[in-house]
């Protein structure tokens, strides 16, 4: 094993002599629409509209580091989930895989720079794309998060995506702390293609209490994508992806049951969806254009809740063997925008009005409710959570010849937000009624199992308002300084206002040496689903579950627990910059301090404890009576951290005459954070219970890896090509209350390799495999892992699958 790490950590270094990965390389221009497996082109030229409003800028003169990633390198890989696909490419970004963790299994977040992934914001074509109508309260990575959904945009329908590595507040609003994710769509008048894809797992399971091997658990995705042209200048681009993954399974042997063998389910849920996107554009008189997109996703997704084992009481509700519940999350998910854009007065004019609107709805399959005894039902309507965004915005920008250069940008925004929870079926949440059932177990807890529905007493809708206004300045002082400025200021219908600042500067030394900075004020409003959010839910805490209510803050179990109305997240940013170029070469290397004020946190699960004074016990059990929760929990501002960090990205371009051309790439992030203060309680009980404890803490330090390198080769010659890639993770800790409770994922080496056969138009092939050596995290320990379901850690940044081969078969026109 020392010897197998040493040779794949030389095979990294011996990358990094030349350095940079195709995914960063490309995008100017593209290739023709119908050829996407055209030679890449050389990269230093990718002009961005991320970061900056001057027209015609690209990433390496640019005053923020900015990455673009081609569609190409997105779809070079096993993976067709977007989220994932950018996590293997882009060292800033995690994408973790969670499993038994309720919802967060089918709506999975990501992170940039090791920051919650509500701190990122997302826009499709430059407009702010909506969150999931989904609150992440299971012990995942974000956990307290209500982010978006990458996976809702199937990368089919992308050209390309545009990654701001910068605090990004005062350009574009609220979210972005940590930077800007820009997913632009694919436009082409002609052209198209049809792509099919599909793997499996070969894999040996060394779990802590046995091994085992799988040849399966498929996955399939068809894609297509057709252009249209109408008009002189019109198109119109629609893509498509229909998606069917088999459940993974990679739970630990259950010590239980007597022979000891797997009762649970614990890996990627299972998933069949399907996704349309159009995006279209025309002239209409003069200077002015028409544009606007128009997508939806339909995603149906099962992961599974712990064993329920053979007692008298799953004998009763039908289950003499036992069960396995099934949670089942159905998605719909809507995108939409029209726009219009032309000039006036030699200012140019872009006026466009966008709404999306996420639908997930609940139901647990294959349980019971223990309270209807023999009469229970065995699946259940859990309710829905809603939520949609409508945004106006109207941006004005000019170059004026003052200097040598200098672009003014001013504009408008207004959102209108929503969110709402919608009660499931009686059965999903409660006792039937009064002498409708005989026969029901004594005392049991109503409710499904695995997953209880949302009562009426859940049921919120709640609405709020936003207007903003902001000037961006970017002034090319002499020909070798750029220096920008930006401010923004909001009104929100519920906390007020707030505003925002950005000073960003360049300096060219020389044509191949230039330094570059940014300093900036950042903020993230408190999330609807934060605010509003309740529910009684199986939540588990060091492998066991606990009956938890989440509680808006403002209720009267959160007031008494310490609770107030949440307010703005702030934030200053700080990044110092270098880029170097010679030639086919070029490097960045960036570091940055990110200092988040008056955080949102998801409190601790307030419950009793034998470490608690009995005075405190009886005061919690009294505030949870009658509530069906034996743990409770909520929102909460006052948290501080500071995370520190470098992003580096190295990029070698070799084309030679005969053996074709060669692509070296060499990206890495070292990331640190640090919780630097806790809130302290207002709580009226005596004496107040901890907030946030070391497995709050440790999860926003060390729920990412601190340092994540990626290095990669890709070759093309003609129609031939081939990519090799090996990644490098850091340690990521579970944490658990205890030191004794933590669960690492250790350090370790990812390698993916493909080979591929592209016409420009024509036939396409591709076979490779994701994992190649077969690496896992480090399993669960057994004393962390009493139930035996949890195998390894779902803090793992790389998830725990295990080997992937995959073939890939398509044709374009």
């Amino acid at each position: 094993m020392t010897a197998y790490r040493t040779a794949l950590t030389l095979a990294v270094s011996t990358l990094a002599f030349a350095s940079a990965q195709a995914a960063y390389a490309q995008n100017a221009p593209l290739p023709a629409a119908s050829d996407p497996a055209a030679a890449l082109p050389d990269t230093q030229d990718d002009i961005i509209v991320t970061g900056t409003r001057s027209v015609g800028r690209s990433r390496l003169d640019s005053a923020s580091p900015v990455d673009v990633l081609s569609s190409a390198a997105l779809q070079r890989q096993g993976t067709t989930e977007l989220g994932a696909a950018l996590s293997a490419i882009a060292p800033s970004i995690d994408f973790p895989r969670p499993s038994a963790v309720d919802g967060t299994d089918a709506i999975r977040p990501a992170t940039l720079r090791g920051l919650s992934p509500d701190q990122t914001l997302v826009l499709i074509n430059g407009v702010r794309g909506h969150t999931a109508a989904l609150l992440n309260v299971g012990g995942s990575v974000g956990r307290g998060s209500a982010a978006v959904d990458l996976n809702t945009i199937p990368t089919v329908a992308l050209d390309r995506i545009e990654v701001l590595r910068d605090g990004a507040s005062a350009q574009y609003g609220s979210d972005a702390i940590a930077g800007v994710v820009n997913l632009r769509l694919r436009e082409a008048r002609s052209g198209g293609g049809a792509t099919v894809n599909y793997g499996f797992y070969n894999t040996d399971i060394d779990t802590a209490r046995g091994s085992r091997s799988t040849n399966g658990e498929h996955a399939v995705t068809v894609s297509g994508w057709q252009g249209v042209g109408f008009g002189e200048d019109g198109f119109l681009t629609v893509s498509g992806e229909y998606l069917n993954r088999q459940a993974t399974n990679r739970a630990d042997f259950d010590p239980r049951v007597t022979p000891s063998r797997v009762t649970g389910r614990f890996g990627d849920p299972a998933v069949e969806q399907y996704s349309i996107f159009a995006n279209a554009g025309t002239t209409l008189t003069g200077s002015w254009k028409l544009y606007g997109w128009l997508g939806y996703q339909d995603r149906d997704t099962r992961s599974a809740a712990f064993p329920r084992l053979a007692s008298a009481t799953t004998a009763l509700a039908g289950y003499p063997d036992g069960f396995l519940p099934i949670i089942n999350t159905k998605s719909r998910d809507l995108n939409s925008a029209v726009g219009i854009k032309g000039e006036v007065a030699d200012w140019s004019v872009d006026l466009n009005v966008s709404y999306g609107r996420n639908k997930i709805g609940f139901r647990t399959l294959n349980s019971a409710n223990y309270a209807y005894g023999s009469a229970t039902p065995k699946d259940f309507s859990d309710g829905a959570l809603v939520y949609d965004q409508l945004v106006a915005g109207l941006d004005v920008s000019r170059k004026l010849d003052v200097l040598q250069g200098l672009n003014v940008a001013f504009g408008l925004e207004g959102r209108r937000e929503g969110f709402q929870i919608q009660a499931g079926e009686r059965a999903s949440y409660d006792y039937p009624v009064a002498g409708t059932i005989t026969g029901a177990a004594a005392n049991a807890a109503p409710g499904a199992q695995g997953f209880g529905g949302f009562s009426p007493a859940n049921e919120v809708d709640r609405h709020r308002r936003n207007g903003s206004v902001y000037l961006d300045l970017e002034a090319q002082v002499t020909d070798k300084l750029l220096v920008g400025l930006a401010g923004r200021g909001e009104d929100y219908s519920d906390f007020g206002t707030t505003a925002t600042g950005k000073i960003s500067a360049r300096y060219d030394f020389a044509p191949w040496f230039a330094l570059r900075g940014t300093a900036s004020t950042g903020f993230r409003a408190p999330a609807l689903q934060q605010q509003y959010f309740t529910s009684i839910a199986t939540v588990i805490q060091n492998g066991n579950p606990i009956q938890t209510g989440t509680f808006p803050s403002v209720s009267p179990v959160a007031t008494r627990l310490g609770g107030l109305p949440l307010e703005p997240e702030k934030s200053t940013n700080l990044s110092v910059g270098t880029v170097f170029r010679f030639g086919r070469f070029d490097l960045t290397v960036d570091a940055y301090r990110i200092r988040i004020r008056n955080q949102i946190g998801l409190s601790e699960n307030i419950t009793t404890s034998a470490t608690q004074s009995a005075a405190v016990n009886a005061q919690i059990t009294s505030l949870l009576a009658g509530s069906g929760a034996t743990a409770a929990r909520f929102f909460i501002n006052g948290l501080a951290s500071t995370t520190k960090g470098i992003d580096a990205v190295a990029h070698y371009r070799l084309p030679t005459d005969a053996a074709g051309t060669f692509d070296f790439t060499i990206a890495g992030n070292i990331n640190d954070s640090d919780v630097t203060r806790v809130p302290t309680s207002t709580s009226t009980l005596n004496p107040a219970p901890v907030l946030f404890a070391r497995s709050r803490i440790l999860t926003l330090e060390d729920g990412t890896p601190g340092e994540k390198v990626t290095g990669s080769i890709d070759w093309s010659l003609d129609r031939l090509g081939a990519l090799a890639r090996v990644t490098y993770y850091g340690d990521v800790n579970q944490p658990g209350t205890t030191e004794a409770a933590d669960v690492h994922s250790g350090k370790h080496l990812i390698t993916d390799v493909e080979l591929r056969y592209q016409a420009t138009k024509g036939a396409q092939l591709g076979l490779g495999v994701s994992n190649l050596f077969d690496v896992y995290p480090d399993a669960t320990v057994v004393a962390n892992n009493v139930t035996g379901v949890i195998g390894f850690p779902y803090y793992s940044p790389f998830g725990f699958n295990g080997r992937y081969l995959y073939a890939r078969a398509g044709l374009s026109w």
